[in-house]
């Protein structure tokens, strides 16, 4: 294997697949890049079984063919390299990399022990712009259980329909649930795990080609396609939860208010709300105004935000992240939630259409 490319093209590919290295692996091989030269082209790959991505560049190649380095090492060096062409060779288990009067060798691994990244068979694309996927899972992924222990809500819900794509995430605290109207042309259920949706962003976010990317899935498998990378990911399997039967179908106050001022006034009561208090911040809605409050052992603060208050005067206390999870996860110059009583949950919503529906459990407080 012998050949050279740009500096700056070889860092971006690296991180890009670098996404996939598994850090906790005993196994050595799934904490390298496997790297294989073929057709003037350089194809970089990284798995830790459950995340495979794979990414190519150009390359001026001499020499084809392939072998396994250390992702860690090979992406600090080539980062700390001059803006400029690098010149890399292998032999006799080493890797050579040379750029203007660096001089780097270091130890590879055989390639044939790195593991296969199959390609799923079915020829049956969904297409999608890679804007609205991304936009679908920054909406969703953080409602997202990250215990373990938890199973399926581990993971998100893409709900597929011929003319619709619906993602749901909760960790039983919250739920969230947006959708687009995007042409799918079949109907389906898959759970993907949250983890992998969010470095999916990234990925999507850093790749410059088309707009427009391909889903293919299989039982177990989704395999997510741009320009020059491939993302294959493995499923989570089981049933997911109900979600359509936990959204309330009543209220008895409904609050619409700017999002801009909610999100500043709870992140400054926030200041004082501790972690061992779940976050409290207390919301005492009347008329046309919320009045957010929180007091710890190190003072207290009030903030008042206008809004368009119908139905029932309350008082409910929530978890603050929780809150701002939400009004980050949107972009709404307004917002509107719907409540029932101090101990029921929360929706929030936008105040036209059904892009978006978050639920939000309160935390029990006293109201005297």
């Amino acid at each position: 294997m012998k050949f050279t490319c740009t500096q700056i093209a070889l860092v971006k590919a690296i991180n890009t697949v670098s996404r996939a290295v598994s850090v906790r692996t005993t196994i050595p091989i799934l904490k390298g890049i496997l790297m294989n030269v073929k057709d003037g082209r350089l194809t970089l790959s990284a798995s830790d079984l459950d995340l495979s991505i794979e990414t190519s560049i150009d390359v001026q190649a001499s020499e084809e063919g392939s072998a396994v380095v250390s992702s860690k090492l090979f992406g600090d060096i080539i980062r700390k390299l001059p803006n400029s062409l690098v010149n890399i060779s292998s032999a006799e288990g080493k890797i050579n990399i040379q750029c203007i009067g660096s001089d780097f060798s270091i130890v590879a691994l055989p390639s044939d022990e790195f593991p296969v990244i199959g390609s799923i068979e079915t020829k049956n694309f969904i297409e999608l712009k890679k804007e609205d996927l991304s936009e679908l899972i920054k909406r969703i992924v953080f409602a997202a259980s990250i215990d373990e222990k938890k199973g399926i809500l581990t993971g998100c819900l893409m709900n597929f329909e011929p003319d619709c794509l619906e993602m749901v995430a909760l960790d039983g605290f919250r739920m969230a649930v947006a959708k687009k109207a995007v042409n799918t042309g079949e109907s389906r259920k898959i759970i993907v795990p949250a983890r992998i949706l969010s470095e999916i962003t990234k990925i999507l976010s850093d790749d410059e080609g088309s707009d427009t990317i391909s889903l293919v899935i299989e039982d177990k498998k989704i395999e997510i396609l741009t320009e020059d990378t491939r993302v294959v990911a493995r499923l989570l399997e089981g049933d997911f939860i109900k979600y359509n039967e936990i959204i309330p179908s009543s209220y008895k106050t409904r609050v619409i208010t700017g999002r801009e001022d909610m999100l500043s006034s709870i992140e400054r009561a926030s200041l004082l709300a501790k972690e061992g208090k779940n976050n409290l911040v207390k919301l005492t809605i009347s008329k046309d105004s919320i009045d957010i409050s929180s007091r710890s052992e190190e003072g207290n603060v009030n903030e008042h935000v206008g809004a368009e208050v119908q139905g029932d005067d309350l008082v409910i206390g929530f978890n603050s992240k929780y809150l701002l999870d939400v009004l980050k996860a949107v972009s709404d110059d307004e917002i509107c939630f719907e409540l029932g009583t101090s101990v029921s949950s929360c929706l929030i919503k936008p105040v036209e259409g059904n892009d978006y529906t978050y639920l939000v459990l309160p935390v029990r407080i006293s109201v005297a």
